[in-house]
């Protein structure tokens, strides 16, 4: 791919960066799937196996597309990188823990509070302004993610909730990054962020005396997934990200969303509940609307 080099003259153009951002969200709505089919592994298991995988990869891509080592570019990155890099990893954790505890529809439409959420750190970083119709979208989001929640007494169910909203807030603070850092080289915080996550799982992981050695079905699993779920995906997000602002880029990649729960569905019969249902069209509804009458142009910095 032409894209993957870093000295190739041919630009992604904002039709290219909407299909790349598209992609990504279709490759990253395979999440819930992988995490049913995984049996015995704990978060933390999943995402060091996975941060391997995620980290190898990451290598070899960057090697492909400059002469210089991921680390190289890191120094050059700077902070931007750092913050993106454990943002990262706030959201793998708080992704794979939600989605474990609650149903996959709860958890990716919860999910879907990140377009709102870097809307407003947008506004309050970058200086990027909020229009009125996001402000609308906002308050019917924040309805919607009421109606989904309400009703839920359990420890568990609560405590999903809350690391998906948290996933979300990670996710929203990497996209203010990429906008932050203003690189044409941000994969190398990608790659950091699982470096990130290596060293943090690797200790979570020894300090409660969990295994390192997986069983070959959950440890072939949570490495596809960082390969095939999170790496190629976030390589996708990372070019498209170059030509749209913040707000579309988040919304583009909510096609995660919509498949998520129908892959579970299709292969699981996994189904929602009816707050669910409500909540999300009420959600979805506010996220078509507010991408609806987005204008197409980059934000300024």
């Amino acid at each position: 791919m032409s894209y993957l080099s870093s000295g190739s003259s041919q630009e992604v153009s904002h039709r290219q960066g909407v299909a790349f951002v598209l992609a990504a969200g279709a490759l990253w709505s395979t999440v819930g799937l992988g995490i049913r089919l995984i049996e015995d592994a704990s978060v933390w298991q999943i995402l060091l196996y996975r941060s391997i995988a995620l980290s190898v990869f990451l290598y070899a891509v960057i090697n492909l597309r400059s002469s210089e080592t991921p680390f190289s570019q890191l120094r050059r990155s700077g902070s931007p990188a750092i913050v993106a890099g454990l943002a990262l990893v706030a959201a793998y954790s708080g992704g794979i823990y939600s989605i474990q505890v609650i149903p996959v529809a709860n958890a990716l439409l919860l999910f879907a509070a990140a377009p709102f959420i870097t809307a407003v750190l947008g506004k309050i970083f970058l200086h990027e302004q909020v229009r009125s119709a996001t402000w609308i979208a906002i308050i019917v989001a924040v309805t919607a993610i009421a109606i989904m929640v309400s009703g839920q007494t359990s420890y568990g169910a609560v405590g999903g909730s809350l690391a998906a909203l948290g996933s979300a807030f990670g996710f929203s603070i990497f996209t203010i990054a990429l906008r932050w850092g203003k690189s044409d080289e941000m994969l190398p915080a990608v790659f950091l962020s699982g470096l990130f996550a290596i060293i943090i799982t690797l200790t979570i992981c020894l300090a409660l005396g969990l295994p390192l050695i997986l069983s070959s079905r959950d440890g072939s699993i949570s490495m596809a997934m960082g390969i095939f779920q999170v790496g190629a995906g976030l390589v996708l997000y990372t070019l498209g990200s170059r030509k749209l602002p913040a707000a579309e880029l988040t919304l583009l990649s909510l096609a995660e969303v919509l498949l998520g729960p129908f892959w579970v569905w299709l292969f699981l019969g996994e189904d929602a509940s009816i707050r669910t249902l409500i909540g999300g069209i009420l959600l979805l509804a506010a996220i078509a609307g507010n991408a609806f009458s987005s204008p197409r142009r980059l934000p300024r910095y």
